[in-house]
């Protein structure tokens, strides 16, 4: 996490928050992760990684809107985030936007080219392809 930005205090407080929050999402808590993180979002609004922890913690708690705006973000910050395209394509498919996330997990299959990334691609145009044969 790039922490240079914070000054004193606050840049203890922040990262204290940050390594909280992430362990918290690992423990699968995520709205206690987003409790964590407290207002590091919207104050780190220039912050990939912050904008990044709280994405992963609103897509796992089901707050897709949420989510969805947060990975955009990410995006702003950092087009070639390849995990954040991943998972804003993830995020889409919860929505039912099929050809949205159809089209972000292909950007993300291509910057990297993981089995995980792949199976999410196919998954994604599986359904597209069921929907249209309905």
């Amino acid at each position: 996490m790039s922490t240079e930005r914070w000054a004193g205090d606050s840049l203890q407080s922040g990262v204290t928050a940050f390594r909280r929050a992430e362990q918290l999402l690992d423990d699968r808590r995520p709205l206690d992760a987003l409790k964590a993180l407290g207002t590091l979002p919207e104050t780190e609004d220039e912050n990939a990684s912050v904008q990044l922890l709280a994405a992963r913690a609103y897509l796992a708690s089901a707050q897709l809107w949420r989510a969805e705006s947060a990975f955009l973000r990410v995006l702003e910050l950092d087009p070639a985030d390849h995990y954040a395209r991943f998972a804003l394509g993830r995020c889409l498919q919860r929505q039912s936007r099929l050809p949205e996330a159809r089209a972000q997990l292909r950007m993300a299959a291509a910057m990297d080219p993981r089995p995980e990334y792949q199976e999410a691609l196919g998954e994604v145009s599986a359904s597209i392809a069921l929907r249209r044969g309905a």
